[in-house]
C-alpha cells in the first residue's frame, strides 16, 4: 500500500540558538565509503563559512556510521555533530511497488544509457530526499537546513539567515532529463486540478512552463546545493503533494529526482519572491560551477572559483527562464 504518515517520533535534543544565528543545520546524506570526500567538503565549508558561525552538522546514512567516519568528520567540524540512521521504511523500496514493472523500467533505462537508470539505491535516495529527510528525528527541532554533499566544492560566505524570508535557495538551475520523468508533469497537473487551493497566486509557474502550465520545460533547481525551509516541506500542501506523487510509484517505475519534485512544489506552492538565487555563493558540483561575477561579489567573498567557468548562462542552464519571472 502507498506510504502513510511516519510513526517515528521527534527526538528531544535541545537546540540552543546563539544570537544572530538561524535555527538551522548543515545536512549531509552519505555513506562510510564517502569518508574522504565528506571530510574534504566539511573542511572547505568550515574554512569558508562555518568557522565563523559553528552551525551544527547532521549526517544521515541508511547504515550505521563507522567509528572512523565519526572520528574524522568530527575532528574538522566546529559545531555540534550528530549521526543518524535512516529508518528502513524511509529508505528502501516499498513492498507495494510492482517489482516486475520496476525492473522492466530500469532495464529499459539501462538500454537507453540513462544515468542511474538501473540503480535502485539512487531511486531510494531521490524518494528519501523528496519526502522523508525532514521527518528524521534528528532534524525535528530545526526549521532550516543547508544541504551539502561529500563531493561538493563550496566557496561560501553567505549567512544562513539570508534565506529566512524564503522557502528555497539555489545556486544552479538546469534542465532535467525528460526520460527520467515522462509522467511527472501530468501527475502534478492532476494534483493541482484536484487541489487548486494549494497553488500560490503569485507563483513561479512561468519559470518552469513556457505555455502557462500545459507542459513542463524541464527547468529545476539543482538540489545537491539547497538551503530551504523544512517547515515548507512539512506543510499541508507539500505533504499532500508528496503523498500523491509517491502513491503513483513514479520514483521506481520511472526515475523521479528530488530536484524536480522540490522545484515544482516551490514554484507552484510558494510566492515567486520566496525562492532565492544565491548569486553571492560560489559553488561547484562537477561538472558545473556557479561563480559570482558582478558587483564585486567574487572579490568580496574571496572566491577561489573561476568566473569564466560559471554555468549561469550556458546552453543547458535555465537561468534565462529564472530571469524572466523576476
Amino acid at each position: 500500500m502507498p506510504w502513510k504518515n511516519s510513526q517515528y517520533k521527534p527526538n528531544t535534543v535541545d537546540v540552543t540558538i546563539p544570537p544572530g544565528r538561524a535555527n538551522a543545520t548543515i545536512l549531509m546524506l552519505c555513506r562510510n565509503s564517502d569518508t574522504d570526500n565528506a571530510v574534504r567538503s566539511i573542511r572547505e565549508l568550515e574554512d569558508k563559512f562555518n568557522r565563523k558561525y559553528h552551525y551544527p552538522i547532521v549526517f544521515l546514512n541508511e547504515e550505521e556510521f563507522s567509528e572512523d567516519f565519526k572520528k574524522r568528520v568530527t575532528n574538522v567540524a566546529s559545531g555540534n555533530v550528530q549521526f543518524g540512521l535512516i529508518p528502513h521504511d524511509h529508505w528502501f523500496q516499498p513492498d507495494w511497488i510492482d517489482e516486475a514493472r520496476a525492473t522492466a523500467s530500469r532495464n529499459k533505462m539501462v538500454q537507453d544509457n540513462i544515468i542511474y537508470g538501473g540503480s535502485v539505491s539512487y531511486r531510494n535516495m531521490c524518494r528519501f530526499n523528496s519526502g522523508f529527510f525532514y521527518r528524521h528525528p534528528l532534524l525535528q527541532n530545526y526549521k532550516w537546513y543547508w544541504r551539502v554533499e561529500p563531493w561538493n566544492n563550496p566557496g561560501l560566505y553567505a549567512q544562513l539567515t539570508t534565506t529566512i524570508n524564503h522557502y528555497l535557495g539555489f545556486t544552479i538551475t538546469m534542465y532535467e532529463y525528460h526520460a527520467t520523468i515522462p509522467t511527472l508533469w501530468d501527475t502534478v497537473k492532476q494534483f493541482t486540478k484536484d487541489h487548486p487551493e494549494y497553488v500560490a497566486p503569485h507563483n513561479a509557474m512561468h519559470y518552469m512552463s513556457d505555455n502557462g502550465g500545459d507542459s513542463y520545460n524541464l527547468c529545476h533547481f539543482w538540489s545537491n546545493f539547497e538551503i530551504a525551509s523544512m517547515d515548507f516541506w512539512r506543510g499541508e500542501a507539500y505533504t499532500k503533494y508528496f503523498e500523491y506523487l509517491d502513491a503513483t510509484g513514479g520514483f521506481y517505475y520511472e526515475r523521479w529526482g528530488d530536484a524536480p519534485v522540490h522545484s515544482i512544489a516551490a514554484a507552484l506552492f510558494a510566492n515567486k519572491t520566496q525562492i532565492h538565487f544565491f548569486d553571492d555563493i560560489g559553488y561547484e558540483h562537477n561538472p558545473y560551477t556557479h561563480c559570482p561575477k558582478g558587483n564585486g561579489k567574487w572579490a568580496k567573498g574571496k572566491c577561489s572559483c573561476n568566473p569564466e567557468r560559471s554555468f549561469d548562462y550556458d546552453g543547458y542552464s535555465c537561468m534565462r527562464q529564472w530571469d524572466r519571472i523576476q
